[in-house]
């Protein structure tokens, strides 16, 4: 199917939504720089195609193209302000790019517009994590976890909103969630190790801890067990 749209494709001047299709077939295989190609065309033919500039800034965003993106979603919003994806696209770009704040500004247009997609929550939530808006955070990483209980990453990463908001215990049972749901995630091992060491005074539990996220190749891990574990 693909192939013969491909050959329909260069014996005549295809729609937009051909190009589309084309496109996002080359999405599909992981084909980046190709599809880029197809939205250009679409976008040359019709500047003000929303969905032809949203599905190029997912595949420069694909390529790591941060920088590049973003503008890309911007165009996407003005041509059509309604449709939370490019908000939310345009959103992550920022976060890749360290723009906390601009990515918060985004999801909460994208939340606005479709509260229903549950994924704003958990992305929110790490951009306020990385503002230090720690109870914003969790707000978020619950809102996340009503939805399905079983995310190791988003318990992680509530552990950490709860370090920040002077939690340890609360911290201690998120991370423990987050290790009972994935125990390869060194990094919970870790943290929770250095919570159980330096705000309970759990030197032995920790030192387990430690000595498991350093297993598991942590290797900041390896200075506390030096130190503390001998």
């Amino acid at each position: 199917m693909i192939g013969l749209l491909a050959l329909g494709l260069i014996g005549c001047s295809p729609s937009e939504e051909e190009l589309m299709e084309a496109g996002i077939a080359k999405m599909q295989t992981g084909s980046w720089e190709e599809a880029i190609t197809y939205f250009d065309r679409v976008i040359e033919q019709n500047p003000k195609q929303a969905r032809a500039l949203n599905a190029k800034g997912a595949a420069l965003v694909e390529l790591g193209d941060f920088e590049e993106a973003v503008p890309v979603f911007t165009n996407a919003i003005e041509a059509d302000s309604s449709d939370y994806r490019p908000w939310f696209n345009r959103g992550n770009a920022n976060f890749e790019l360290g723009k906390f704040k601009e990515a918060v500004s985004d999801y909460n247009m994208a939340n606005g517009l479709d509260p229903s997609q549950t994924d704003i929550y958990y992305n929110r939530g790490l951009a306020l994590l990385g503002i230090e808006a720690y109870e914003d955070a969790l707000l978020d990483f619950d809102a996340a976890l009503q939805v399905n209980p079983n995310q190791s990453l988003v318990y992680f990463n509530k552990g950490k909103a709860q370090l920040g908001n002077n939690d340890p215990l609360g911290a201690l049972e998120s991370l423990t969630n987050a290790v009972n749901l994935d125990g390869k995630n060194a990094a919970a091992y870790y943290l929770l190790g250095v919570t159980r060491m330096s705000a309970l005074g759990e030197k032995e539990e920790g030192c387990v801890e430690l000595k498991m996220a350093l297993s598991l190749g942590y290797t900041e891990a390896q200075s506390w067990i030096d130190e503390f574990c001998k």
